[in-house]
Parts: structure tokens; C-alpha cells; sequence
């Protein structure tokens, strides 16, 4: 079994940052986890069995012996091959004849900042082999072979396409959970709006938009792929797989379907995040209106006097004294807020 390095030896040179791993079941039924890659071609020939060639290119460009293996052992395409090794953020499915070129995506979902990343996976599926290309490490790939390992028996006696079946729906399996956690994360987002809202609850509600709409984005081609595996006819595809593919269609399906209604609730929660906000906007200004129009009485009241009680004697000017203009602007001063709060509450204006 070969083990995982991030330096590989390929046709004799080792190349750092990319790894080949190849399991091949012959035609006999037996499973061969490190088959050599000088002897591709003899497993091609093999009719009954099954090959599955993993490339794992980690390295900043894509190095030419990769395209070498894909164009001289393979003899795929120079365009699958280039769109292959060159990301196209696009899930497809395109017919070569003897092969079909599929791109698919993988998430890698973290629950902690609600952040969705992207990972493309690129196959090639023929009558007899898979091969799958990827520049970051894929859980589900790991996944797999570990699965392989543990039932050599029965894994890959059903072929190629039933290989693919499984990469397939390991892959949309991946999307549950993350729409799972969105789905909490948008509850969460509603309890704080209700209670108290803050603008980390305004990052939150954005943060998780952003991931549905990305993982809307990504669905829609990816039910078109499936589907078309599903329906159309593909020498590559063995008809009694087509049902396989039929199920993890409806799976993409609902999950696109469950990612539809979570938009609603992600639009719904910022619309009630706004008006939580504008409502409390509303309210202090509406406390301050109350506060300047109870001190508007006051502010008239001393700039028409001037307040100016002591600056002499106390002695009778005209018919009052000073000393009870004082106690009656107290007065005056002390009644007008108050009246002014109970006026404002009996009408319930706050």
C-alpha cells in the first residue's frame, strides 16, 4: 500500500507536492492498492477490471508530467486536460466518446465562522477507469479508499461508474450538515434579534448569506450534471447505474430546495434585524423629542426672566418681590416636566 507522502516518485523522479495513488482490481477480482504506474496501460487493457488513478497535485503550478500521464497514457483531450488541471469553478459534464470529463465540488464548511470553501474535484470516467484530479486534500477520497480497504471484496467489483456513483454522493452528503448548521445559526441570529441586536448580529446574518448564496450557486449546475448522468445515454455509464445517479439527483434536489427556503429565512431575519433597529432608532429619538420639549417650558421661562433674583436687594420693585418670582419659576420649573411626562404616557407615546 503506498503511504501518504507529499513526495511522489513518477517514471523515476520525485516530484515534491504530488501524489499518485492507484487501486486496481483485475479482472480475477483482486484489489491491488499499489499498482505501479509503468503498468497503467496493462490494467487498461483489462476489460473486467477496474482502475482508479487519484491525482493529488499540491504544487503551485501544475507540473508537466501530470499532463504527460493524462495526455500519453490516457490519451485524453488537450482540452479536458487543460480544463482539468485549470480550475473552472463551473460543475459540468462533457461526452468524449470513450470518456466522459465531470467536474464537481467539494465543501469544506466551517462551523465556527459559518464559512463555506470550495473545493473543484475533476474526473475522468471511462469503461473500465476512474481517474480524479484535485489540488487540495478531499476527506471524501480519503473516506473512500479507507472504505476500500476495509471491504476489498466487494468495493469496485461493480465498476468504474458505480465508483463514481459513490464519490458523487459523498460529496452532496458533505452539504447536509452545513445546511444544517446554517439553518442554527440563522435561529440564533433571530433570538438575538428579537432580544437584543448588535451589529456582530448584522455579521452574523451577512456572513451566513454569503454561504447560501454560495452554495446555491453551486448546486444548480451540479443537479444538471446529475441529472444528465441520470438520463442520458453515455457509453462510459452502465444503464444499470443510471438509477444510482437518479438517487443522488433527488438528493440535490432537496438539498437545493432546503437552500431556497433558507434564503427566505436569511432575508426574512435581515428585514427583522432592520426594523428591530429602526424601531429603536425610532424610540430614542422619540426620548429625546420628550426630554427637549419638557425643557423647552424651562429654557423659556429663564431666558424671558433672566434669572436675575439676586443681583440686588430683596425689596418690593413693583407689585412682587423678587424673592416670589424665585419660588414661582422653581415651581413653574419643578410642575412643567413632570406634566409634560404624564401628558406624554397617558397618550402612549412611549
Amino acid at each position: 500500500m503506498s503511504s501518504p507522502q507529499s513526495d511522489t516518485i513518477l517514471s523515476g523522479q520525485r516530484v515534491t507536492g504530488l501524489q499518485i495513488r492507484i487501486v486496481y482490481r483485475d479482472g480475477d477480482g483482486e484489489i491491488h492498492f499499489d499498482w505501479p504506474i509503468e503498468q497503467i496501460p496493462l490494467a487498461l487493457e483489462d476489460e473486467k477490471g477496474t482502475l482508479w488513478v487519484e491525482i493529488d497535485d499540491q504544487t503551485q503550478n501544475t507540473d508537466r508530467r501530470v499532463e504527460e500521464l493524462l495526455d500519453g497514457v490516457f490519451h485524453f483531450h488537450p482540452l479536458a486536460i487543460e480544463d482539468a488541471v485549470q480550475d473552472t469553478h463551473v460543475a459540468k459534464v462533457d461526452d468524449w466518446g470513450e470518456y466522459l470529463y465531470i467536474v464537481f465540488h467539494n465543501i469544506d464548511f466551517d462551523p465556527d465562522t459559518d464559512l463555506i470553501r470550495l473545493h473543484e474535484l475533476d474526473i475522468f470516467l471511462g469503461a473500465n477507469y476512474l481517474v480524479t484530479y484535485h489540488n487540495e486534500p478531499l476527506k471524501i477520497l480519503d473516506q473512500l479508499r479507507r472504505n476500500i480497504e476495509r471491504d476489498p471484496t466487494n468495493r469496485l467489483k461493480h465498476g468504474a461508474g458505480h465508483l463514481l456513483y459513490h464519490i458523487l454522493d459523498m460529496s452532496v452528503a458533505e452539504y447536509l450538515p452545513a445546511i444544517e448548521h446554517l439553518d442554527e445559526a440563522i435561529d440564533s441570529a433571530q433570538d438575538e434579534v428579537f432580544h437584543r441586536p448588535t451589529p456582530s448580529t448584522l455579521q452574523a446574518i451577512f456572513q451566513v448569506k454569503r454561504s447560501a448564496l454560495r452554495l446555491h450557486r453551486i448546486l444548480a449546475p451540479e443537479r444538471e450534471v446529475l441529472n444528465r448522468l441520470a438520463r442520458d445515454e453515455y457509453s462510459p455509464v452502465n444503464p444499470e447505474h443510471r438509477i444510482y445517479f437518479r438517487d443522488v439527483y433527488d438528493h440535490v434536489v432537496r438539498v437545493h430546495d432546503i437552500t431556497e427556503s433558507l434564503r427566505d429565512l436569511i432575508s426574512g431575519a435581515l428585514d427583522t434585524y432592520l426594523s428591530a433597529i429602526s424601531n429603536r432608532t425610532n424610540d430614542i429619538m422619540k426620548a429625546f423629542t420628550l426630554v427637549t420639549v419638557m425643557f423647552l417650558p424651562l429654557s423659556f421661562l429663564t431666558s424671558f426672566f433672566g434669572m436675575n433674583f439676586f443681583g440686588g436687594t430683596l425689596e418690593f420693585e413693583g407689585w412682587l418681590p423678587k424673592r416670589a418670582l424665585f419660588v414661582g419659576s422653581c415651581m413653574i420649573m419643578l410642575f412643567m416636566p413632570g406634566f409634560l411626562y404624564l401628558f406624554a404616557k397617558r397618550r402612549g407615546w412611549f
